[in-house]
């Protein structure tokens, strides 16, 4: 089992983008799991819990500054560390 006394509380939304204002480095420098729709995901790029929704790639498509495209998928999220 994890200890995650130590760990910070996960944030309601969060993105692995450091230009965004939902980054927090703190908590990603922990192994972080999402569950959507009651089944794990690797390929998160931002979440909300209180939404429901995460933003995945969308397949191998870039937009004008070489970032992935992103989709928002809707459903049940968890956010748990590993």
């Amino acid at each position: 089992m994890t200890d995650t006394t130590t760990s910070p509380a996960l944030p309601d939304r969060l993105s692995v983008d450091p230009s965004s204002k939902y980054f927090n480095e703190d908590v990603l420098k922990r192994d972080i799991g999402i569950k959507f729709n009651d089944k794990e995901r690797g390929d998160v790029e931002e979440y909300c819990i209180s939404e429901g929704w995460i933003k995945v790639a969308a397949g191998k498509s870039l937009d004008r500054k070489g970032r992935p495209m992103l989709i928002q998928l809707k459903g049940k999220v968890e956010a748990f560390y590993r």
